[in-house]
């Protein structure tokens, strides 16, 4: 049977069939439109604010810092309390605080090897720059 988190993890590894018919879940509290907007935010934080903007640097984010530095699954882990403790307090019940909380638990399962080590890192560094 498939759940709202092993879609959500087709839809992010791009192995989601789009064939796939999704009436056959059985969905009924809004999961496909919450997967969605997780989607469009995780793919939204690869051009935000906090990556680099010169040269090489551009697309490397906070995380590729911690994870060079083996601090990416503390970082990830104090980031879900962060957010998950300021909803409701700061801007009310903002919805962006709790996509913050399922991304970065989504980056604690990778960095905690919850899916095996990746055989290469990304680098995410544009070597195409001047």
């Amino acid at each position: 049977m498939v759940n709202a988190w092993s879609l959500a993890y087709d839809i992010l590894n791009g192995t989601f069939d789009e064939e796939y018919p999704m009436s056959i879940h059985q969905f009924k509290y809004h999961e496909e439109d919450i997967l969605k907007d997780i989607e469009e935010y995780i793919a939204s934080t690869y051009n935000g604010h906090y990556t680099g903007t010169q040269h090489e640097f551009r697309k490397v984010q906070t995380i590729d810092l911690m994870a060079s530095r083996d601090l990416a699954p503390n970082f990830c882990q104090a980031n879900i309390l962060k957010y998950a403790s300021r909803y409701g307090n700061k801007d009310g019940k903002n919805k962006k605080d709790l996509l913050k909380v399922i991304h970065y638990a989504m980056l604690l399962l990778h960095f905690d090897d919850h899916y095996g080590k990746p055989s290469m890192t990304s680098g995410n560094i544009d070597h195409t720059m001047p």
